[in-house]
């Protein structure tokens, strides 16, 4: 009885020689989604972790960096995969070369990355 207004309601079931709708536009709303998530969240990531990886190789005696821990130092030497940083007062932390998070600002105020932008 009840299950009868329900059934009333959906309208007529199609018939099995029915037009079939179009797959690509079934999927497209889903393609669509893909393609803005992609320009506005993974592009722009992957661009990010190139540049911080590129700077992580071009690091060199003197440039001023910050650790993941949040240390603020100088490169004094570097070791393969492992610097040395000069904390001041005669402090020297080994650290490794993925535990850098950036460059610091120098007594200047600006970064390596920013005068080669000018």
């Amino acid at each position: 009885m009840f299950f009868d207004n329900l059934a009333h309601a959906m309208g007529q079931a199609p018939a099995a020689g029915g037009q079939a709708g179009n797959p690509l536009m079934t999927f497209m709303p889903l393609i669509l989604m893909f393609v803005i998530f992609y320009f506005l969240l993974i592009r722009p990531q992957q661009k990010k972790q190139k540049e911080h990886k590129l700077m992580l190789e071009n690091l060199t005696r003197g440039d001023r960096v910050i650790t993941a821990g949040g240390l603020y130092g100088r490169v004094i030497e570097t070791k393969d995969d492992v610097l040395t940083i000069d904390l001041g007062n005669d402090m020297h932390v080994q650290v490794g070369r993925g535990f850098i998070s950036g460059l610091a600002p120098a007594a200047g105020g600006t970064t390596k990355d920013k005068d080669k932008k000018k």
